[in-house]
């Protein structure tokens, strides 16, 4: 087995510190797009809007699953270099383990995400060509 030492999960830091930049910035994005969707539904509640704010709603959640999975990464990646720090090599593998699989499962849902992010995309386009 190869030695984990604490560079290994303090490699991630950076990587899950600029996903969780663009998970904010996303997160952000939402909430704006959320106020714009409320005044606009107020005025006239289409069923075009109806469409769109189901899908933000299915967005805003997975959004913040990832936000979620990112974060417990982020925090086993610190758990792990703590249990190197105390010598308990086999429990930091482990941790660290559990680490990368939660970045793949945030990154996963992101994937899911941008494809309900295309479809609301397309509920755009559809309103505009008719």
């Amino acid at each position: 087995m190869t030695e984990l030492t604490l560079t290994t999960p303090a490699l991630l830091f950076s990587s899950i510190s600029l996903i969780m930049l663009a998970y904010t910035n996303r997160f952000l994005s939402y909430a704006n797009v959320i106020r714009n969707l409320h005044s606009a539904y107020q005025k006239d509640p289409s069923a075009v809007l109806m469409a769109q704010i189901a899908n933000l709603r299915k967005r805003l959640y997975l959004t913040r699953s990832m936000q979620i999975f990112g974060i417990s990464s982020l925090l086993l990646c610190v758990l792990a270099m703590f249990l190197i720090y105390i010598e308990q090599e086999i429990l930091a593998v482990w941790t660290f383990g559990m680490a990368l699989v939660l970045l793949i499962v945030s990154l996963a849902l992101l994937i899911w995400e941008i494809q309900i992010s295309v479809k609301a995309l397309e509920l755009h386009l559809k309103d505009i060509e008719k």
